[in-house]
């Protein structure tokens, strides 16, 4: 079982950047790829960028290459995804899940946290 809570949401305005977090719980967190996901008003919820448990292995949507990182520190339970240039599209509830392999497709992730908002105005 892994409980997830996202934090670093909030207000910005284009071209900033904000960094989620992501805290598990859990003495299982190092068995598990994490992702992102978002999910716009009257939107499905879309990948965004996922990591190996290792850290090693990285995957992201196309429209945030070069823009977002995610990133994880084990010892701390806890996955990042660092937003750089942010743009009024980024605009969208932000959730973490957990996952036995590396993958975008959502439906594969076990575990989901209930999302942090980032807003971004132009």
């Amino acid at each position: 079982q892994v409980q997830l809570v996202e934090s670093g949401g909030g207000l910005v305005q284009a071209g900033d950047s904000l960094r989620l977090s992501c805290a598990a719980s859990g003495r299982t967190f190092r068995n598990y790829c994490m992702g992102w996901f978002r999910q716009a008003p009257a939107k499905e919820r879309a990948f965004v960028a996922a990591i190996s448990w290792s850290g090693g292995g990285t995957l992201y949507a196309d429209s945030v290459k070069g823009r977002f990182t995610i990133s994880r520190d084990n010892a701390k339970n806890t996955v990042y995804l660092q937003m750089n240039s942010l743009k009024p599209e980024d605009t969208a509830v932000y959730y973490c899940a957990a996952a036995r392999t590396v993958v975008t497709t959502k439906g594969l992730y076990e575990y989901w946290g209930q999302g942090t908002q980032v807003t971004v105005s132009s």
